[in-house]
Order: structure tokens, then C-alpha cells, then sequence
């Protein structure tokens, strides 16, 4: 059987040196790959070390009088089983998403009907920009697989998304676009595909000065798993996060806040969803009035903080005329859970709560047990790690909707 064939794309930005150690994952998993280097890759690593790795011609030009007199460009976008452009620079991602074909790699692109994945990496506020934002989607509509860059240090200094994924996520997702149907969109055919699923987890934190805040101790790790399995399961999934220090997960576009009305912003412009999931462990008051400068200490009487209280991100949604056709929420309760969850679903008016006991290291643990609340009865799942949870949990909501 020939082994798969990948064309990878190299874009111009400094993290075309990982599309290196991409081109020894792909050889070490059995693959061919050839290689396309743009201009600007050409800036950062050069062709004879692409060359080198691949064991293969490298092409660069679209002027190639050789390779082109036989309509090389036409035979690079047929003969591959999968293009990959790594790294997808903003110019490239514009380019691609308009159609434009003033280069060997952007000729290659629009001549092609091969499964496309593009891997992004650039400075944070040009990925956040509206119009990279609308290239990405209008890529996505077209059937382009377009991985989400990881939050992280970048070499401009700043610090959010735009950091190219490590390789060997990259190969992950390499193999599963491989593994897909011909023809097949990323996650079509599988249960949740065509649903759009709104996922909150993770703690709020509400100021008191400019460096206190009240918190609690939920890690994001069950919210952050339930979306890792949504995904999984072929769901557009949008995930709104507290401030956690954990990985966005494949294929999950990811929004930051730091406060409950944030997230509840957040919530709202996420809006329409079929599934909304409220995993997060909301802070149900707030300072009524923050603090400009750090509360001193005198010596004299202790402060008194003016609480108000957080908007009720479940029990608005459930009352919203955008209302998800599945609502589920989370109950963390330390004691009486099944009977306080009961009253909760009752109170809020969503379709399900998640009840589990965190009387003990729940919050920031690795497993959990959890009772499923219904206006039809109780299912009590035993302890599980939390990335089973999350798969059982979705598995069942996947029964529910399709």
C-alpha cells in the first residue's frame, strides 16, 4: 500500500523552524513529504535543509521553466493525499481565503481539490484582528482545517494566541485529517457535527484593589475536558475561560475573561448555540465598588467590603430567547449535592445539572463523581478521571440531540 504523501506549505514567520522537526514526524510515521517554501519561509530556513530532511526536491518558484513547462504547480496540489501549510501567516491566510494565486504556494492552494490544513502562527493582536478572524472562518466554510494557535510566550515579547502548535500536536491532527473519508469536512460524520456548543469553565475572579480579588479553588480542568470530548465528537465548540493555566484543546476556539460579567458577555456574544454547557464555577458576589489603589493596612479598624451581587449567567440563558435547545449546568455542593442540585434545576431553569460533592480535592483534582439531574430522575456515575467524565457526559448529550 503507498504510503500517504503530505505537500507542506512553508510560510514566511520565525516559526517556520518547527516545520523541521514537522517533516521528521511525518518520515518517522511512514510518510513522503515534498515541500513548498514561500519568500518569506526562505528568510528563516533555507531550502537545502528542508531538502535535506525530506529527502525531496524543494520547490520555491512559480517560475520554475522546468517544473512548469510540465504544470508542476497543477501536479504538487494533485499528487499529495493532504497539504499542510506550516506555519499559515496572516498574509497567507488572507491570500488563501481570497483566492489569490500570486505565488507557487497561493497557485498551488487554488488549484487544488486535496484536503487542506492550515496551522496559523503570528503576533496575538493579528490573529485576534476582525479581518484574520473572518479569513479564518471564511477558510473553515470553505472545508480548510484551520487549527486554533496555542496561547504562549512569542518571540515580538508579547504573550496570547498566536504561537504555533509543538509538532507533534501538529502530526496529531496530521493523521486525523488522513484517517477522515474522502471528501468529509474535520468532524463530519461524527455525532455532534453542525452543532455549535458554548462550554464555560474555570473560576471568575473579582477585584477588591488592583491586587486582590475573590476567587475559589475550580482549576478548569472538567470544563476544559468536556470540551476536549465535544470536539472530539465533531462539535464547533467555544470555549469561555476563566483565568486558568491550562492548554486550549484541539480544534476549540477559546475565549479569555477574568470576571463573572465578563463571562457573561462573553456568554451572550457567543450566542446562538445549540448546547451550552455551564461548567464554570462563577463567583456568585463581587466588590461593589473596587478599589483604585491597594488597600493599606493602618492599624485601626479592618475594612468592610460592600458586596454585589454577579449576574446568573445559567438562569439568564435559560430565560433568553436564544435559549440552547440543551442547557446544562454545574453544581458544586458539599453537602445534601443530589437534593440541592434538584432544587437548583428547578430554581435556574436549564435542562440538566451536573452535581458533584467538592468537600474533599475535587476542585483541582484529577477525578470526579457526578450525579445527573433531570426533571426525569437522577444517574449517579461513580468516581472517574475527569476526562472520562467529560467523555460519558458528552457521549449522552450526543444520544440527546442528534
Amino acid at each position: 500500500m503507498k504510503p500517504p504523501h503530505i505537500l507542506l506549505i512553508v510560510g514566511g514567520g520565525i516559526a517556520a523552524y518547527k516545520a523541521c522537526e514537522l517533516i521528521r514526524l511525518i518520515r518517522k510515521a511512514g510518510m513522503t513529504v515534498r515541500c513548498v517554501l514561500t519568500e518569506g519561509g526562505a528568510q528563516f530556513i533555507t531550502p537545502m535543509t528542508l531538502a535535506a530532511l525530506s529527502e525531496n526536491e524543494v520547490f520555491t518558484t512559480l517560475w520554475d521553466l522546468k517544473n512548469e513547462t510540465e504544470m508542476g504547480h497543477i501536479q504538487l496540489s494533485r499528487e499529495a493525499d493532504l497539504i499542510v501549510v506550516c506555519p499559515a501567516t496572516a498574509d497567507l491566510l488572507a491570500k488563501m481565503a481570497a483566492g489569490i494565486s500570486d505565488s507557487l504556494a497561493t497557485t498551488v492552494l487554488l488549484a487544488t481539490d486535496t484536503p487542506v490544513l492550515a496551522v496559523p502562527a503570528m503576533n496575538v493582536r493579528m490573529w485576534q484582528h476582525a479581518a484574520t478572524q473572518r479569513n479564518v472562518a471564511r477558510l473553515r466554510d470553505d472545508g480548510v482545517t484551520v487549527i486554533d494557535p496555542d496561547d504562549g510566550a512569542m518571540a515580538c515579547g508579547e504573550f496570547g494566541p498566536g504561537r504555533l502548535p509543538e509538532p507533534v500536536a501538529i502530526m496529531e491532527r496530521i493523521e486525523a485529517a488522513l484517517a477522515r473519508p474522502s471528501g468529509l469536512r474535520e468532524g463530519q460524520g461524527l455525532p455532534l457535527y453542525g452543532k455549535r456548543v458554548l462550554i464555560t469553565a474555570g473560576p471568575t475572579h473579582e477585584p477588591i484593589d488592583p491586587v486582590r480579588y475573590i476567587a475559589n479553588r475550580s482549576s478548569g480542568k472538567q470544563g476544559f475536558a468536556i470540551a476536549a470530548a465535544a470536539a472530539a465528537l465533531g462539535a464547533d465548540v467555544h470555549l469561555i475561560a476563566g483565568p486558568v493555566h491550562l492548554p486550549t484543546p484541539p480544534g476549540v476556539t477559546r475565549i479569555d475573561v477574568e470576571t463573572a460579567r465578563e463571562m457573561a458577555a462573553a456568554v451572550d456574544a457567543a450566542l446562538p448555540a445549540d448546547i451550552a454547557i455551564l461548567v464554570a464555577a462563577v463567583a456568585d458576589w463581587r466588590t461593589a465598588d473596587a478599589a483604585d489603589q491597594k488597600i493599606k493596612k493602618t492599624g485601626g479598624a479592618l475594612p468592610v467590603l460592600q458586596l454585589a451581587e454577579n449576574p446568573d449567567i445559567l438562569a439568564g440563558l435559560a430565560h433568553d430567547a436564544r435559549r440552547p435547545a440543551l442547557l446544562v449546568g454545574f453544581a458544586a455542593e458539599t453537602e445534601n449535592v443530589v437534593e440541592h442540585a434538584q432544587a437548583k434545576l428547578a430554581r435556574k431553569g436549564c435542562d440538566w445539572i451536573v452535581a458533584n460533592d467538592v468537600s474533599g480535592d475535587v476542585m483541582g483534582g484529577a477525578d470526579n463523581a457526578v450525579h445527573i439531574v433531570t426533571a426525569q430522575g437522577v444517574e449517579s456515575w461513580s468516581n472517574l478521571p475527569k476526562d472520562q467524565v467529560a467523555r460519558k457526559l458528552m457521549e449522552k448529550i450526543a444520544d440527546v440531540v442528534r
